[in-house]
């Protein structure tokens, strides 16, 4: 049964039974947190290392940051699960950890603000355990970039010749994303670095992880970082009911199914969360009451209280999946500005406008005083001071925006101004 959160209260350095110092505890060898019974290094039960003897965490309000922080100090990828009721079975010793309380961005366990260390007031059923991910995806978002397999200590690229679509399956349901979009070769998220993997992927499709994939050594090609595989999963939160997709009803996919999250205690910072794991610009707005419409099925999250350093809104804290005192009336909504400025500041700079996937930049000539008006209102900056063209805050590689802007000065966003999309005529010199 878990208890009531401890209230903080003070001890004297050195104090074993009261509130853990504010000082980082040494590490007695160099693997001070391990994973255990969970099939790898990076799942299974998490045992401290304290005072020569290897202990187990207590779950109490053990959460994603927690396991974050395991993840990062086994140098393993990012937090996946946190599991809690000892699922992955009851240590034994000494429970040297009550109630980590993790921000999230510590470089070790220890050097949480644990409570209690080392007073045992839980039983070994309660026993903490993390699931860290063995694969990641590098160079546009936490669902979509090249593949990169944990090897060891080293993380490895794999061979498009190597990884197909059951193998791309399996990447994205371990990472939390949806179903795969597309499998590209030929290194389309850029070249990796260090050593490519020498085997080859033969998953089922219906693993929980990269990690349990049968492999075969008996490789028939060389392959290079030219031959990089790369790989889009749909996003795990989307946007919904606010005509594009970077507006509208917070979702997040859990255990396949789309659900909503609950306004209570949304903010801004939630809200930048989802529009930085969206390739979206900044967030713009954080809305409740259900702004874009009631969703329906679950609602997944509520009293979210994400850090500026989460990257997905999974890892942020909340009441737990599926644990809500809500209705859909109070789903929680999101808007992302579709226009940034670069090379200045957040209200300067050279005009950059999402198209599709990709951030373009404007023609000057396709750039008036009314499109200024509806840029500087969307990112809540003051009136345009000045329209500077010929690249006054820089040239950039990449595509130039092949529409003209007909803005009217009054629209809240750039999404929703005219345009006129020139003809192949047009566009020649």
């Amino acid at each position: 049964m878990h208890r009531e959160k401890p209230r903080t209260h003070c001890a004297s350095v050195g104090s074993y039974n009261g509130f853990k110092d504010f000082i980082s505890i040494p590490k007695s060898r160099q693997d001070s947190v391990r994973l255990v019974d969970g099939g790898s290094r990076c799942a299974g039960r998490v045992e401290v290392l304290h005072r020569g003897h290897w202990g187990t965490v207590c779950d109490d309000y053990w959460d994603m940051r927690d396991a974050a922080v395991v993840c990062r100090e086994l140098g393993c990828g990012e937090a996946i699960d946190a599991p809690r009721r000892a699922r992955f079975g009851s240590g034994s010793g000494p429970i040297w950890v009550e109630y980590a309380n993790c921000a999230g961005s510590e470089s070790s366990l220890k050097n949480c603000r644990s409570y209690d260390w080392g007073r045992q007031r839980c039983n070994h059923d309660e026993d903490a355990g993390a699931v860290c991910a063995e694969v990641r995806l590098v160079g546009r978002s936490h669902c979509s970039g090249r593949v990169e397999v944990l090897h060891g200590e080293s993380w490895v690229t794999v061979c498009d010749a190597d990884f197909d679509q059951q193998d791309a399956e399996v990447v994205c349901r371990e990472l939390g994303c949806g179903s795969p979009v597309e499998v590209l070769g030929a290194a389309a998220f850029g070249r990796g670095e260090g050593q490519v993997w020498s085997e080859k992927l033969q998953c089922r499709r219906t693993e929980s992880q990269i990690h349990f994939c049968p492999k075969s050594s008996s490789l028939k090609h060389n392959c290079s970082h030219d031959n990089d595989v790369g790989l889009v999963c749909s996003e795990s939160v989307r946007l919904v009911d606010g005509l594009s997709r970077c507006a509208g009803r917070v979702e997040v996919l859990h255990k396949g199914q789309w659900g909503t999250v609950c306004d209570g205690n949304w903010g801004m910072i939630d809200a930048a969360v989802v529009c930085r794991e969206l390739g979206c610009g900044e967030a713009t707005d954080a809305l409740s009451g259900a702004y874009f419409g009631s969703g329906s099925g679950p609602i997944w999250m509520d009293n979210v209280e994400c850090r500026e350093s989460e990257s997905i809104l999974k890892n942020c804290k909340s009441a737990g999946w599926g644990k809500h005192n809500c209705n859909h009336p109070k789903d929680a909504g999101v808007i992302c500005s579709r226009v940034r400025l670069v090379g200045g500041s957040h209200c300067s700079g050279r005009v950059e406008v999402l198209h599709g996937e990709s951030w373009v930049t404007v023609c000057d000539s396709d750039f008036n005083q009314q499109g200024a008006e509806v840029v500087c209102r969307e990112l809540g900056c003051g009136s345009p001071v000045e329209v500077l063209g010929a690249a006054a805050f820089g040239r950039v590689e990449g595509p130039v925006w092949s529409e003209e802007l007909q803005c009217r000065g009054s629209e809240s966003q750039i999404h929703f101004c005219p345009k006129i999309i020139f003809t192949q005529t047009q566009l020649l010199p």
